[in-house]
């Protein structure tokens, strides 16, 4: 028997792609979860203040191959990489700090904790709505099984 190159999407294929997603939006609350403990950091081992991260998410095709172009376009969500935000820190007034410049201002990390609630928020919503997701699928699949008894 001949089989096909490719895969018909199906209740794993639909779990797969609410999975990517849970994981990466785990991996984004990961990333904010950084900044937020280093939103005081002076001094990196690179130097300088601590820089913001922000995950960059791709699409990767779950079936590049099938047939039907409404199924190649079908993907799931990953984490490409981590961009560090090039926007300068917040200089403050502080001439007794070791990391004081010769005015006596240190420069502190270019995050901005009222942001990174509100993206930790929306990562938490993200993350519920795959959770969600999951159980219809998990549901659906229940009711499929149910039609041949």
């Amino acid at each position: 028997m001949i089989r096909p190159a490719f895969t018909v999407p199906g209740v794993f294929s639909a779990l797969e792609v609410a999975a990517s997603g849970l994981t990466a939006e785990r991996g984004r609350m990961n990333a904010i979860a950084g900044n937020l403990a280093n939103a005081r950091t002076t001094r990196t081992e690179a130097g300088g203040p601590y820089k913001r991260l922000d995950p960059v998410f791709v699409s990767k095709p779950l079936m590049g191959n099938a047939f039907d172009p409404v199924l190649r376009q079908v993907a799931k969500v990953e984490i490409g990489s981590m961009a560090t935000d090039t926007k300068p820190g917040q200089l403050e007034y502080d001439p007794g700090h070791p990391d004081a410049n010769a005015e006596g201002y240190v420069e502190y990390p270019n995050v901005n904790v009222v942001t990174e609630m509100v993206n930790l928020m929306t990562a938490s919503r993200a993350y519920e709505a795959g959770v969600t997701s999951i159980e219809s699928i998990k549901a659906m699949a229940k009711a499929a099984l149910k039609i041949g008894t």
